[in-house]
């Protein structure tokens, strides 16, 4: 069974199976589109909701620098994702990087794992969404009845027909095809980086010095806290992060660090691109690059708006711009926050159909889902089963403490990329790489030790509730994928012949 567990899919293979009729997807994408997405993706609720947070209770003023730490991880883990993307530019991201590398049980894994963070991420924002639409609706006097709105009317019963409406509406764009997507992110992310832009240039003519003074305010300790809701650090070796202070910087890292969740996701559309080998890095960098400018931007300007102690965790720019008198920013705000959450929500569905697209192609799950349109080349039907699933479930449910999930899920994907470089390049070093990622293995062991850094500052729970969700995709694989996959086919074959 060992063999089995670890049998790995070959580069050459991979790529052969993106040229069957069936199964080929659409080369339509460039590397600008690519960028537009990386920065759809990125830029949410993280850009006007987390600066507040990680300012007014872990690091004031010097949140700036958390976003860069943050940032610097995510940069680790972009060159690794860089170089697999651009050597094997087929969909499913760090699902098929792991495969041609350490095998189809690790693969298996980490695909299971990138279906939780991708459908849990789709639905958390499709509700965030919802409550910015809410909010414009009633400051516009326009009020949905309660049970419409998820918010458990008199009769015990909520549905967010807002958050499942915005799912149904992108599945049906991305069945259409991917440059109807392009086009419609381009235009929306056009949009969203305008109105973030008129905040920090508004912004800056209200900047105070005196705010930035203490740039690092003094360290704070935080209570021992002893329960699952403890950083698992903590319960591990009793060590407890640190408020403020120079550790305090590193400490906001790992708030911040949900606000660039999603780059990874260009890795995915590889296979739709025109020239992968160059577009992919270009396009994985160079939002990452954009985005982390952005958010440096807006950590400066809030924090010399409006002394950081001071600050709302709710909706820190909009009250930022109220505090000096222009309330009318708000509204502007939570517009650019609504259209800013829409990119976000379709581009994660993007991603999740697409891996699951891939294993299904593998048969680690039913190929039925492995057809494409025979008029649009879209995976249209793991897009529709996925975007009704999550629709169901984003009307139904709020999932505020599952959202952590999303960032575990992510950073363990950055593990997995990070490791699988290291051994492609000693098992295969003869493969074309019109991307290298530079300093192996030092940077790819840099980003796992970033990745796991961040993953044990997050609350126990958030591991337990992953570990379940492992356990039932270990149940699966043995189940099903284990005998039903390509390659396990392909072992029986000879056995089979007469």
């Amino acid at each position: 069974m060992g063999s089995t567990l670890f049998r790995t899919k070959n580069v050459e293979q991979s790529l052969k199976d993106t040229e069957e009729p069936e199964h080929a997807l659409r080369k339509s994408l460039s590397a600008l589109d690519l960028t537009v997405f990386g920065v759809g993706v990125i830029i949410g609720t993280g850009i006007f909701v987390l600066t507040g947070t990680a300012a007014k209770n872990t690091a004031g003023p010097a949140v700036a620098l958390s976003f860069v730490v943050a940032g610097v991880v995510c940069g680790l883990a972009a060159l690794c994702y860089a170089e697999f993307a651009s050597t094997v530019p087929v969909a499913g991201s760090a699902y098929t990087f792991s495969y041609a590398s350490l095998g189809e049980f690790p693969a298996w894994i980490i695909g299971w794992d990138l279906v939780l963070e991708l459908a849990l991420g789709t639905a958390v924002v499709a509700v965030g969404w919802s409550g910015y639409i809410h909010s414009l609706l009633d400051n516009a006097g326009w009020h949905l009845p309660e049970y419409l709105s998820g918010r458990d009317g008199a009769h015990g019963f909520g549905f967010d027909i807002l958050a499942a409406a915005l799912v149904l509406a992108l599945t049906a764009i991305l069945v259409v095809g991917m440059k109807l997507s392009a086009r419609v992110t381009s235009v929306v992310v056009a949009i969203k980086v305008a109105v973030v832009l008129v905040v920090i240039i508004a912004g800056a003519f209200f900047i105070h010095s005196g705010n930035y003074s203490p740039f690092v305010p003094p360290k704070e300790a935080v209570p021992a806290g002893g329960n699952l809701k403890a950083p698992l650090i903590q319960l591990m070796i009793g060590w407890a992060p640190s408020n403020f202070g120079v550790m305090g910087i590193f400490t906001a890292a790992s708030v911040v660090f949900f606000a660039f969740i999603g780059f990874d996701v260009v890795a995915t559309a590889a296979e739709e691109t025109r020239n992968p080998q160059r577009d992919v890095p270009r396009g994985i960098i160079g939002s990452l690059i954009i985005c982390t400018a952005l958010y440096v931007a807006v950590a400066v300007v809030v924090t010399g708006m409006q002394k950081y102690s001071e600050l709302s965790v709710d909706a820190p720019l909009a009250d930022a711009f109220k505090a000096t008198g222009h309330p009318w920013f708000a509204g502007l705000i939570s517009f650019g926050a609504a259209v800013g959450l829409t990119t976000v929500c379709m581009i994660l569905l993007l991603g999740q159909s697409r891996v699951f697209f891939a294993m299904s192609r593998d048969g680690l799950l039913p190929r039925f889902f492995s057809h494409t349109h025979p008029r649009f080349r879209t995976p249209y039907r793991p897009t529709i089963l996925l975007g009704v699933v999550i629709a169901i479930v984003a009307g139904f449910t709020s999932l505020s403490e599952l959202a952590e999930l999303v960032n575990i899920g992510t950073l363990f994907a950055f593990i997995v990329v990070a490791i699988s470089v290291i051994i492609l390049r000693n098992t295969r070093p003869d493969l074309e790489r019109s991307f290298r990622t530079p300093w192996v293995p030092v940077l790819p062991v840099l980003s796992v030790l970033a990745s796991l850094w961040l993953m044990l500052n997050l609350p126990a729970e958030t591991w337990l509730r992953f570990a379940v969700w492992m356990v039932i995709g270990f149940v699966v694989y043995f189940l099903y994928g284990r005998t039903h996959s390509r390659l396990a086919q392909a072992e029986r074959a000879p056995a089979d012949a007469p």
